[in-house]
């Protein structure tokens, strides 16, 4: 474990901590307009020091499971909302941080593709031993989730995840 805050910054490079330990995936997905899908995505690793061919193969992996590796070579203006959002997707999850904060990240995606996005942090947090932080009202994915907790008129109440029934009594 490495400590980061403890009364105060542990860490000098906070801009390198976001960049390398938190993947960030927003319900707009904020991709740079005059780079190509997998230029979005290949940028962090590259920023990070990975070799230019080794951070473009991480991307065209992660667009190809995706489901999005056929526009990989389009400019984000010619990808359709959902296909945005998968590069976008691609793209928080390129570092294996062991944090990934997600807005809404299935919100501008059909039920079939949202679950299989879903499917894909899922996997990622058990084979990167990742942890997946995310906000939503897509109740459809909310079980597919090990801990879900609610908030209600600003009390948290934690729900046991797949599927399983929600503890009313237990609030954080």
């Amino acid at each position: 474990d490495e400590v980061i805050y403890d009364n105060g910054w542990k860490v000098r490079d906070l801009r390198a901590l976001r960049r390398d330990k938190i993947g960030f995936v927003f319900q707009a997905p904020y991709l740079i307009p005059f780079l190509d899908a997998t230029d979005n995505v290949a940028l962090l690793p590259m920023l990070a020091g990975m070799p230019n061919a080794a951070a473009r193969a991480r991307a065209d992996e992660l667009l190809t499971a995706l489901d999005v590796q056929h526009r990989a070579q389009a400019m984000p203006a010619e990808l359709s909302g959902g296909e945005q959002q998968r590069v976008s997707i691609a793209r928080g999850l390129v570092n294996q941080p062991p944090v990934i904060l997600a807005d809404e990240p299935t919100a501008p995606l059909d039920s079939a593709r949202a679950m299989a996005v879903v499917r894909i942090l899922n996997d990622m947090a058990r084979k990167y031993a990742t942890a997946i932080i995310v906000v939503t009202h897509d109740e459809k994915i909310i079980p597919t989730f090990k801990r879900i907790y609610h908030i209600r008129e600003g009390v948290t109440h934690e729900e046991a995840g797949e599927g399983r029934a929600i503890d009313h009594g237990a609030s954080t």
